[in-house]
């Protein structure tokens, strides 16, 4: 499962490599993104906010929102495999989406260990190296808009949200962040369309929190005068 999940997850880095010159990054700046950040949907957050002609500022703030979700991650995988202090770096590195769903869709822990070092590992090695394949031919293949890659990178998004679309609220929610995205972009600099929806899932977010405990007392005190006699 872990070698499957890194060969599939690997190609797609040539889609990165491609996108990343398009957007203006050299060479060894694509290479080190994907070396240092490795986060696909946070990579992909930082060359769109700059082929959109964002400043630097707004396309790390983009990419780092995104990331948020890895720290989740590391705490899950933390507390389940337990690693050793020397192996916490490496393993923080490699702690993505695939290698933490492989670890914890494991039963032994044997397995979950086995799953996490298999993905984890594979899907670095493989997603840097089609990275750099990527990038090579997108130094050679011209105006990116002739082979639609100007266009991919909204795709890619697309790909990445559509399976969790599973349920009323998620849909609803994407249909929010997209009109409030499609009004900010004629208003707003580059870069900040992206933010303000940001802004406004995470206040949703609070919202909604808040609003839970509340019912959950509503609901326990109805409770209470349906037992009363």
């Amino acid at each position: 499962m872990g070698l499957s999940i890194s060969i599939a997850t690997g190609l797609y880095g040539i889609s990165f490599g491609a996108l990343s010159i398009a957007a203006g990054l050299n060479l060894w700046q694509t290479v080190a993104l994907s070396a240092l950040m490795f986060t696909g949907g946070s990579q992909f957050a930082f060359i769109g906010v700059i082929s959109g002609g964002g400043a630097g500022p707004a396309a790390f703030s983009a990419a780092s929102l995104l990331g948020v979700r890895n720290a989740v991650y590391g705490m899950q995988i933390k507390q389940t495999l337990r690693p050793r202090g020397v192996e916490v770096p490496w393993m923080a590195q490699v702690t993505i989406d695939e290698s933490t769903a492989v670890s914890l869709g494991q039963v032994q822990s044997s397995e979950k260990r086995r799953g996490f070092i298999t993905t984890g590992l594979g899907v670095y090695i493989l997603w840097n190296l089609f990275t750099l394949v990527g990038a090579l031919l997108g130094e050679r293949m011209g105006d990116p808009a002739v082979w639609g890659l100007d266009g991919a990178a909204v795709a890619a998004f697309i790909g990445l949200l559509w399976p969790r679309l599973t349920s009323v609220q998620p849909a609803m929610i994407a249909v929010a962040a997209a009109i409030v995205t499609a009004l900010a972009v004629p208003l707003t600099a580059a870069g900040l369309p992206i933010l303000i929806t940001a802004l406004c899932a995470a206040l949703y977010a609070v919202m909604t929190v808040r609003k839970k405990p509340r019912a959950t007392e509503h609901s326990k005190l109805e409770r209470v005068n349906e037992d009363r006699p």
